[in-house]
């Protein structure tokens, strides 16, 4: 029997387990050639972050899991596009998960579903592109910004956005106390913004305890 090229290629692609052991961008290059064992390692990776982001921006179960679909539909149909030289696929995801929560909210709004903006979350994706992933400039600009924080303001901002932790979390796993990751969070935050130029300096929320979201105020 001849087997064709194509054909050939497909049974030379890795499988679940050898993909698991690869980087992102080593995985991404095989979900860009058609291996969707690769979509799974790149599912399980960061689902539990894309959801909870999600669920800090639309506060429902249902709609942030619909959101997490998409968002994942979309890293399938777009994988060709991805570049690992112009920033890494976490970022690359959790802009997708910002813009998609962020847009569902809106349309929920609109029908009077939502009474509260979703504060800082939107004010952060307003730091880069509005369309969406890949947003690889923005990235860069940001990376960039964070330089201009104090350690602690930028270790508190990274851990807030592209970990997913609330003020809460951040405090436990830094060691410090709840009302000085608040100060770092909002300095830091404030400067951010100053430094690209995109949003004037506003007033701080108020405290609403230890699970205070510090990238979604709503």
């Amino acid at each position: 029997m001849t087997v064709s090229n194509d054909s050939l290629a497909l049974l030379q692609q890795p499988r679940y387990a050898g993909l698991a052991a690869l980087s992102d961008e080593v995985v991404m290059s095989f979900l860009a050639d058609g291996n969707y064992d690769a979509l799974a390692v790149i599912f399980d990776r960061y689902q539990r972050l894309v959801i909870r982001v999600a669920m800090q921006i639309l506060r429902d179960p249902a709609e942030a899991e619909d959101a997490l679909q998409t968002v994942f539909i979309g890293i399938l149909e777009t994988a060709k596009k991805f570049d690992a030289a112009r920033g890494t696929l976490r970022v690359w995801i959790l802009q997708n998960a910002y813009h998609q929560a962020l847009n569902r909210r809106r349309y929920l709004s609109l029908r009077g579903l939502y009474d509260i903006p979703p504060g800082d979350a939107a004010d952060f994706v307003s730091l880069g592109s509005p369309t969406g992933m890949p947003a690889f400039e923005s990235e860069r600009l940001i990376q960039q910004a964070l330089t201009q924080l104090s350690s602690r303001q930028r270790e508190t901002v990274e851990l807030a956005f592209y970990d997913g932790l609330t003020m809460q979390e951040i405090a436990e796993r830094t060691g410090q106390s709840y009302a000085n990751i608040r100060h770092h969070y909002y300095r830091g935050l404030e400067k951010l913004r100053l430094v690209l130029g995109t949003v004037k300096s506003g007033p701080r929320p108020s405290a609403s305890g230890g699970e205070e979201t510090a990238y979604a105020q709503s």
